[in-house]
């Protein structure tokens, strides 16, 4: 079984645009089906390509204030999270080189195999 491609002019290609431009149709949609054009990105596609992305659909969201302040403090809880797993992983980064650094001055010389030992008495 054999997929059929579809290849359209440009002239059809600016035709579609234009009448989209003008109003003639409502949205892409509605364009597509009046001249039977099968891929749903098709015609977004002509649009990005000749400049008209003003044309493409946008979603807008509207929010409670409600919903703005629960985003606003999930956004500082975030940030809060964030600034904490970086202090944890500077003090980590600073706990590990203090043990390095007490390895040499006690003369251990296999810090790991230090350290396993005194994990498992």
């Amino acid at each position: 079984m054999s997929k059929t491609v579809i290849r359209y002019s440009e002239a059809f290609k600016l035709k579609v645009v234009n009448e989209l431009e003008s109003g003639k149709f409502s949205c892409v949609h509605e364009a597509r089906m009046r001249y039977g054009i099968r891929g749903c990105g098709t015609v977004e596609c002509w649009l990005r390509k000749y400049g008209k992305n003003h044309l493409l659909c946008k979603v807008v969201k509207v929010h409670t204030v409600d919903e703005k302040d629960e985003l606003k403090k999930q956004k500082t809880r975030v940030k809060q999270l964030e600034k904490a797993l970086a202090n944890a992983h500077l003090d980590l980064t600073i706990e590990r080189e203090y043990f390095k650094m007490a390895c040499e001055v006690a003369n251990i010389e296999d810090p790991e195999k230090f350290k396993k030992k005194q994990n498992l008495h």
